[in-house]
């Protein structure tokens, strides 16, 4: 890989969330720090987004009231969907 070069995410990688990222459905909560797993990626470039499934210590720290509000929208509070710019993957 060329000097300077930031790794492109790929499903199976582990990734951190960058300081400062809120979570996308839930504004308040910052993410910055969380890990997990990549389980897929979709697009390319600045547009690439990357669906991953937060890491049992993540997991393990989601606040109940994000879970709640994940539940009642139908959404899984274990995984999240972030621009590719919002992580960085774990050397």
């Amino acid at each position: 890989m060329p000097s300077g070069k930031t790794p492109k995410p790929a499903a199976g990688q582990t990734v951190q969330v960058r300081p400062g990222v809120n979570m996308p459905e839930f504004d308040g909560l910052p993410i910055g720090g969380w890990k997990g797993t990549v389980m897929e990626t979709s697009g390319t470039g600045a547009k690439m987004k990357v669906i991953l499934e937060w890491d049992q210590e993540t997991a393990a720290r989601i606040p109940e009231s994000y879970q709640a509000h994940c539940e009642s929208q139908g959404l899984l509070f274990t995984m999240a969907c972030l621009s590719a710019s919002e992580i960085q993957v774990s050397i």
